[in-house]
This record gives C-alpha cells, structure tokens and sequence, in this order.
C-alpha cells in the first residue's frame, strides 16, 4: 500500500456512499485507470477555501493498488502523479504500548493525579493501563451530575463554585466545541485520538483536519475514559479537592484530601503527585505558593466573545459553495499584531455554537463558547482577546495575572447590575456601538445565546482601557481579513478572562516541580530555604501538567502533556522500587490511530458494569 498526498477531492467525495468518488480521485492523482485502485481511504482530509469560486477538499489517502508492480511504478513517480501530488509507502501507526507492571514483582506505590480535565483523565489512564493504581481526584462532580449543575445554573440557579463549567470531570473542554487541533507535532497526537475513538468519539476525528467531538457526545467520551481507568484498577474520588500538601526535604510524603461537601479531610501517602489543576484553580495556586514551588508569571489573553450569524461567517469563508451540505458550518482564525505591539486574535472558534455561562467563583462573569457536535445554532461565536504580559498586572507578586482576571470578572458582574440586570448576566454590546462609543441598543441581526441573558451595556466599565483600545483597534483589522468580522450588528459579550493559565508552576527536565522552601508539617507551616543549585536533577514527586500548570493550551495539548508526564511519572517510579522497565513486557493500548479511519460510527469501548468511583466518603457507586 502506498501513501498519497495532495489529493483533490470534489465536495461530493464528502457525503455518504462516495466511496467511488474517492477511487476515482485517487486514480486521477496517480496517473493510473480507476480500475486499478482496489481500496482508497481517508487519512486526513481538509477544506481548501483559498478561492472561494473553486471550494474543494484536498486529503492524504492510503491506497492500494492491484497490480505492486504498479505500485512500485507510482513510488518511483513513473505513472504520471498529477502535480503537487506525493507519493511514499505507507507505514500504519502502532498503538501506544504501555510498560506492565502487573506481573513485576514489587509495584510502586501509587500515585496521585489531581484533576479530571484532559491532562488528569489521559494521565490517571496511562497509569492505570499500566497497572500503577492511580488514584484520581477532582474536586467537581462526575460529568453526568455536572452536566445537571450547569444546566441548572444556566436556567438561574445558583452557581456551585465546586461543579460548574470550570470544575468537573472532563475540565473546562467538555463544554467547549471539543476542538481537537493542536499545535504540537508531538506522535503521542494520534495516540490520544485513537483512546478517544474507543472511549466512543466519532471515528472521522482520526482523519479529519480540524477534528471536533462536540459538547454533547464528549459528556460520554468522558465517561467511558473514567469508566476505563477503573477498570485498570484505578480509583476515582469526586467531590475531593487537594487542600494540603506534607513535604520533607522537598519530597512529596502525603497529600491532604478535603471533601467539598461534607470537608472531611483524609491524609493519603504519596511519593508521587501529578497536578493537573486546570487554569481555574486558583487555591490550588495559592497551595503551591504556600507550599514553596517555583513559580512564576505568565502571559495570558483577556476580551470578549464575538457572535455573528453562522450564514455570515460561511458565506464570508466560501462563498457559492457555503450551502453544500458536506462543508458545514464554517470556521475562523484570525489575528492582528497592532502597531501597538499588542495582539489581537480570535480563540476558540464555536461554529453553530452558543455562549456559555463560565462563571466558577460568586460575584464573578465569565463567559466562554461551545459548540455541540451538529454545530446546528445558527450563530457563530469566538473569544475576541487580547495579549496581557506580567508587565500589565500591575503587580509583581506572582499571582497578579489571578487577581486581574478576578477584577474584571466582578466589574462585568457590577456592570450588568448596573445596568439593571440580574446576577451573573452579562454586559453586552455590539461592535457598531463599541466603535462608536454608544451603548444600550440591542442587535437587530444576534440574539444572544448567553443563557442567563446579557445587559446592554458598556463594556468599557468592566475591561481596562488597553484592551478596549486594542479591541476597537483589532475589529477593524480583522474586518479586512473575513468581511463582515466587524459588522455594526455583530454582538461582544463579556468577559472572557480564562483562555489560559495566568501562571505557570515550573518544572525541570524530570517533569517534576522544585521548591524554594518546604515543611515537615505540611505546606503553611514554617519552613527553611533549601539550596537546589540542580533543580532539573530534583525529585519532588509533584509534577505539574496541562493547561493549569502551564504546559498546555487546549484538549489535545494538555491530553498529550498528561501522557508525557504519565511516563515520567512511571519511569521515575519504577527506578525508585528497583523495577526494571526495559525487562517488562508491554501493552499496546488503544487501536492504531490510522486503522480502520474511515469506518461509519464509533469503536466505543464499555468498561465492566461493576466499575464504580469513590464519592469522596468511603464509598463506591455505580456508574
């Protein structure tokens, strides 16, 4: 079989039963008779919309041919390839394999994965997989009982500040578009999106572009990873937030869990601690600081979110060819660098999307957008923010960046009741209004999706002067790059002040954190500075992971970081037992990311029904 980029598919290739439509393509694209082709699939495929008169996908197809001595012709480029096309053999990914320790003879004590978001669960699952016995705690509710929590508060509840759309198994990308694009050129990539296939995700992410899960089916996606964990013989506590870490020397002896809801509090014995905080926790931060790490201030984003109509927003990016039914709705990344020095950028893009109610501390807005995986709304949102560095915190104290985040949020809230709103609705305040410098008249062509309602505001009372600046400023610039970005009736909601972690707890080559002090007694007694003149050779036992700590900057990234430290964690581990890796057999985990990528529906894997979770009280209930 061989490997065949650049290939040119019509957008018809993209509906149901085109199977001959993709043949015939990769025929065209190696110069060879359709008839030859005995099987053609997906890889990856992506939207070109660079000529909005000719909208086509190009993909990355995997081939077979009849004949290998035609084969063999068509890698030595004697068929006739059309131009740009590559051809190279094709080599299937393997699965992860994982090392097993359950056959050694002395496990490692287990370790402690603090947080459920995508960092903690593809953490606590490499551990578990490997027969470690991880014991996960979130401080929020399992992902079924927050689902009821946020729509509770949506509906004009109160906020849980325990269980919201911050806190909760599945973290802050669970109510999100489930946007699984990165960055990061990292192999354990497609690891993760193969574990998410089994978990029960739609198999098309494994060869899609700009793959997405959607807010409603990643709330099963979730389950089934928890459900999974367990059944490697891993332990998973909601409702427990770590309150306290016991250092000696500057190694990790225990944590302290605290229940939430009844604050019973347990001290468990640990050697070995992976944060996966979220960038949310700020008392975990504040533990951290307390407790010694090394820290420092870190550039974040602050604005708004921007809602246009989804109709706009496709014709702008594909013009003619926007109705046909195999594009869907389309999306955006924009970003303006101002003469100012500032940029202004748009982040986490919801097609068929809605904004939703962020808030996780009383007296507070925040406001983020997600998307479900139909992206069916009719309306298109984005974060519309702008760059802050330690320069603009007004603080050198390296929790400045939290209380910024913490001052906006309750302005917007005080701006909103100002304005004659009720609790936790947002100001609000279209892009016509905000360049003109008037406020109070509601868009004629958005009706807000923020389910508690939006005030029609000024929302230069709740956001400093810099960023509106260079809001105003970047609306105009990125109107030249998608026409209708700044339409007068496009509406701004605010805040958005949680793109990212404003703080980032260091970590040295080992993936583990140092600290500067530590205590015996536990992480606010008194304690002595110790000289770490090799930090990177330190062992702590703590090690900071994913977006919370810093290390990462969406799903896929702070999944893939989780893995990363996961294997440090291991190897680290087994050392200290005296447990040879390299003499222990594997496990491959998960089905190879490429296998089978085409197939219709999901390879959904179902733990046993007698798995269960710790609820934080000693006791196990069924999932």
């Amino acid at each position: 079989m061989i490997r065949v980029e650049n290939v040119r598919l019509p957008l018809d290739a993209g509906l149901p039963d085109s199977d001959r439509l993709v043949t015939r393509a990769a025929a065209r694209a190696l110069g060879v008779d359709a008839g030859t082709v005995a099987h053609a699939r997906l890889l990856r495929r992506s939207v070109d919309a660079r000529k909005r008169s000719d909208v086509h996908f190009t993909a990355t197809l995997v081939v077979g041919l009849s004949d290998p001595a035609l084969e063999r012709r068509a890698l030595e480029g004697e068929t006739g390839c059309a131009r740009g096309v590559r051809v190279a053999p094709y080599e299937p990914a393997a699965p992860l394999r994982v090392p097993d320790l359950h056959c050694a003879s002395a496990r490692p004590p287990r370790p402690i994965v603090v947080g459920a978001g995508p960092s903690g669960l593809f953490a606590a699952l490499y551990l578990a997989e490997a027969g470690m016995r991880p014991l996960l705690v979130e401080q929020g509710q399992p992902v079924e009982q927050r689902v009821r929590a946020v729509e509770r508060f949506n509906r004009g509840g109160q906020l849980d500040p325990f269980s919201n759309i911050q806190f909760g198994e599945g973290g802050a990308g669970t109510f999100s578009d489930g946007k699984l694009t990165t960055g990061t050129k990292s192999p354990l990539a497609r690891h993760v999106l193969s574990w998410l296939v089994d978990a029960g995700a739609p198999a098309e992410i494994l060869w899609q572009a700009k793959p997405h899960v959607g807010t409603d089916r990643l709330v099963e996606v979730v389950r089934h990873l928890r459900e999974r964990i367990v059944a490697c013989g891993g332990e998973v506590r909601f409702d427990t937030q770590l309150s306290d870490l016991r250092l000696h020397e500057g190694r990790l002896t225990a944590a302290v869990l605290r229940n939430v809801r009844t604050e019973a509090c347990e001290q468990v014995p640990a050697a070995q601690l992976v944060l996966a905080c979220g960038h949310s926790a700020r008392d975990t931060f504040q533990l951290m600081r307390n407790a010694g790490a090394r820290m420092e201030r870190k550039a974040f984003s602050l604005g708004v979110r921007i809602e246009h109509p989804q109709g706009l927003i496709d014709r702008a990016q594909y013009g003619a060819a926007c109705a046909h039914p195999a594009l869907g709705a389309a999306d955006y990344k924009l970003v303006a660098h101002l003469p100012s020095g500032r940029n202004v950028y748009t982040f986490c893009m919801c097609p068929g999307g809605e904004v939703v109610c962020a808030a996780s501390e009383q007296g507070g807005v925040v406001v983020n957008g997600m998307s479900r995986f139909a992206r069916d709304t009719g309306q298109a949102n984005s974060a519309l923010l702008v760059g802050v560095g330690p320069g603009d915190f007004g603080s050198d104290d390296v929790l400045a960046g939290i209380d910024l985040q913490r001052r906006i949020e309750r302005a917007a809230f005080a701006c909103a009741r100002k304005a004659g709103g009720d609790a936790y609705q947002a100001p609000a305040q279209t892009v016509g209004d905000f360049l003109s410098g008037r406020c109070g008249r509601a868009s004629a062509a958005v009706r807000p999706s923020y389910a508690r309602g939006v005030v029609w505001a000024d929302l230069r009372a709740c956001l400093p002067a810099f960023v509106c600046d260079a809001l105003a400023e970047g609306l105009r610039a990125l109107d030249g790059r998608l026409r209708g970005f700044a339409d007068p009736q496009a509406v701004m909601i605010g805040v958005e002040t949680r793109s990212s972690s404003p703080v980032r707890v260091l970590r040295g080559a080992s993936m583990q954190a140092s600290f500067v002090a530590a205590a015996s007694q536990g992480a606010a007694g008194a304690a002595d500075a110790l000289d770490f003149s090799e930090p990177d050779a330190l062992i702590s036992g703590v090690y900071p992971s994913g977006e919370g700590p810093g290390y990462a900057g969406g799903i896929m990234s702070a999944a893939v970081d989780g893995l990363r430290v996961a294997e440090a964690c291991l190897r680290h581990a087994a050392a200290q037992a005296g447990v040879s890796l390299a003499a222990l057999p594997t496990r491959a985990c998960g089905e190879s990311a490429d296998e089978n990528a085409t197939s219709q529906g999901a390879r959904g894997h179902r733990a046993p029904e007698r798995a269960s979770t710790a609820d934080g009280r000693g006791k196990g209930s069924a999932t």
